[in-house]
């Protein structure tokens, strides 16, 4: 993790950055497929459930952002928007292949008149992070995300 190299041989188990938090963001995206019953129950980025209890089914993303390994600043990535550009350091987890994480980007809810329900909207801004250089990634509360318009 953090450019660490130093690799573990095949007969010891060390917990790498990228399989701590490829854990944590395979449950995420799970959650969000709505594919897999995830039975343990944890209070953090890997609930079992979306939302604030399991027997609400109107949530669809765990938002989440990335803090750099080598300085700890906040990843932000760039997203048009209804014809509007910004920086977002908020994100959707789309995919993930071994350290490699897919997301999207989410922008601020430009109606204010939802921002408190629904505080992000979708973009079809996307980018694949590698998690070697990831080292904190914090969970925002569970949201609806509706489609691109």
């Amino acid at each position: 993790m953090c450019g660490n190299n130093d690799r573990p041989n095949e007969n010891t188990h060390v917990a790498s950055g990228c399989s701590c938090f490829g854990d944590i963001l395979e449950v995420i995206l799970k959650l969000q497929r709505r594919g897999e019953k995830i039975d343990q129950f944890n209070e953090g980025c890997d609930k079992p459930f979306l939302g604030p209890c399991p027997n609400i089914t109107c949530y669809n993303t765990r938002p989440v952002t990335f803090y750099r390994c080598a300085d700890g600043e906040q990843w932000t990535m760039p997203f048009t928007l209804n014809g509007t550009t910004g920086f977002s350091g908020v994100f959707r987890v789309e995919n993930l292949d071994g350290c490699c994480v897919t997301c999207r980007v989410l922008a601020p809810n430009p109606d204010t008149s939802q921002a408190d329900a629904f505080p992000f909207v979708s973009t079809d801004s996307f980018f694949t992070l590698n998690l070697e250089c990831v080292g904190a990634l914090k969970c925002l509360p569970d949201t609806f995300i509706g489609c691109t318009s």
